[in-house]
């Protein structure tokens, strides 16, 4: 994974209305469900091999090894809720955007007599869905972390460093080295 698909993963992940299951039972079975009661599949996502997955299921093992509990820990944050996860990156893209709070190094091209040297920022701002849309459904493609940083970063420019239209008209931006990057669901 990449920084930007890390935090839009992460943002899902914060919608939640319940917290996941707990026990590596329930959360097999909960895998069992995503992966409609393939044993073979759920081994598959967890990295382990099938058998093991039916020796959870049949109670003969209950404490998994810290490889098998993080590969749960993740799999499990993954298939849980997705309609829920679903509505809230449907309502992004159509009328409420995401916030994108930001640490990064950006380069800039501009017109002569101005500075382009690339600075590090602490942004936090709100893209609408006209740049939410386009994110979400890159990433929804399999879009690679340049491709994502491209439209998050067409989104900075246009929405904080050309103040939608009202300065720097000829500013291109760069976002080039992420330190961090969060991203919300807004309400």
């Amino acid at each position: 994974m990449t920084d930007i698909h890390d935090a839009l993963e992460r943002a899902e992940n914060e919608v939640v209305t319940r917290q996941p299951p707990k026990t590596p039972l329930a959360q097999i079975r909960l895998l069992m469900r995503a992966e409609k009661g393939s044993t073979k599949a759920v081994a598959s996502r967890l990295g382990v091999s099938q058998r093991t997955v039916e020796r959870y299921l049949a109670g003969q093992r209950k404490n998994p090894r810290k490889p098998l509990a993080a590969a749960l820990v993740r799999e499990v944050a993954k298939a849980w809720q997705p309609r829920v996860k679903r509505r809230r990156r449907q309502e992004a893209a159509a009328s409420k955007g995401l916030t994108v709070e930001t640490r990064a190094r950006f380069g800039y091209t501009a017109p002569i007599g101005t500075t382009d040297d690339p600075r590090m920022r602490r942004l936090t701002v709100h893209l609408p869905p006209e740049y939410a849309r386009p994110l979400l459904n890159a990433q929804d493609q399999g879009a690679s972390d340049q491709e994502l940083r491209g439209i998050v970063a067409r989104g900075l420019q246009d929405i904080y460093f050309r103040d939608n239209g009202r300065r720097a008209d000829n500013l291109e931006v760069e976002l080039t080295d992420i330190d961090y990057i969060d991203v919300s669901f807004n309400d």
